[in-house]
């Protein structure tokens, strides 16, 4: 029978309740400041990024190979005969080829390594959906083969304050050269299938990007019952506004509010931003 370990990185943005509730293992990033480095959720919170933000961007690094390498070995003792391992998109980090070059060389254990070519709670859903499976016993194949369809039927969309922040840490991706630098005109961003920042729509400020996200919303809600996990990055108000007027759309059967853009992502998307996650479940 299999035993199925479930591992993932931090810039999924799962909450500590979450990771503990389905036994998921965390792999944190990095976030390195001149003076000190820190483990991502484990000991930095955003509050404290975007407090330093304004006079520090710190850079950050790959979660530790070592650090995976005591999670295999642990679940190898604890009687684990196998383990899926969940990255951020490919694209925006070598986090997916590091673990997958490390796996290759750890013959204890059957591992997966899946690039969900995305991040934040969009990697989260995939990696929840798997712990759902994992739960109800499904096997090994029967999982690996099935983890695609839950990044195929999730998608995420959000505005930002400012590019400055995707700019210097070059997570820019298909952002650039498709936004004019005007006054007040905010992108509102999504990631295409190969795992990419793309540019969605454009907004003259706050309140028309609100209501571009309100309607791209409503347009998955149409044909489709949603799940909707609303997300921020040091921008609450806006997130809660956001909350109030999707979870009362038609064909919402749950609709989240908390989810904040952790250190690993807030340090390349700064603060101010405000979206969604969205997943079809029928």
């Amino acid at each position: 029978m299999n035993k199925i370990a479930l591992i993932t990185d931090s810039a999924c943005d799962l909450s500590n309740e979450l990771l503990e509730k389905y036994n998921i293992k965390l792999l944190p990033f990095k976030i390195i400041f001149s003076d000190k480095e820190y483990d991502d959720k484990l000991e930095i919170t955003p509050e404290f990024l975007y407090k330093k933000l304004p006079t520090e961007i710190p850079k950050t690094s790959l979660p530790s190979i070592e650090r995976l390498t005591n999670i295999l070995d642990e679940a190898v003792r604890d009687g684990y005969t196998h383990a899926i391992i969940i990255t951020l998109s490919s694209e925006f980090s070598g986090t997916y080829n590091s673990i997958r070059l490390a796996c290759e060389n750890f013959d204890e254990i059957t591992t997966f390594v899946y690039d969900s070519k995305s991040l934040s709670m969009a990697e989260g859903v995939v990696v929840l959906e798997t712990a759902k499976l994992i739960k109800e016993g499904k096997t090994f194949d029967q999982i690996v083969k099935t983890i695609p369809t839950f990044s195929d039927n999730t998608d995420i969309f959000f505005t930002i304050d400012t590019l400055e922040y995707l700019k210097k840490g070059g997570r820019i991706g298909r952002v650039a050269g498709t936004i004019a630098e005007v006054l007040n005109l905010k992108p509102v961003i999504t990631i295409d299938k190969e795992g990419c920042f793309q540019t969605y729509s454009k907004a003259r400020g706050k309140k028309q990007a609100l209501s571009k996200l309100l309607k791209i919303a409503k347009s998955y809600t149409e044909n489709n019952k949603c799940k909707f996990w609303i997300m921020d990055g040091n921008a609450l108000e806006d997130a809660k506004c956001l909350f109030e007027n999707i979870k009362s759309l038609d064909n919402v059967v749950d609709c989240q509010l908390g989810y904040s853009i952790g250190p690993a992502l807030g340090v390349h998307t700064g603060p101010g931003l405000f979206g969604f996650i969205v997943e079809k479940v029928d």
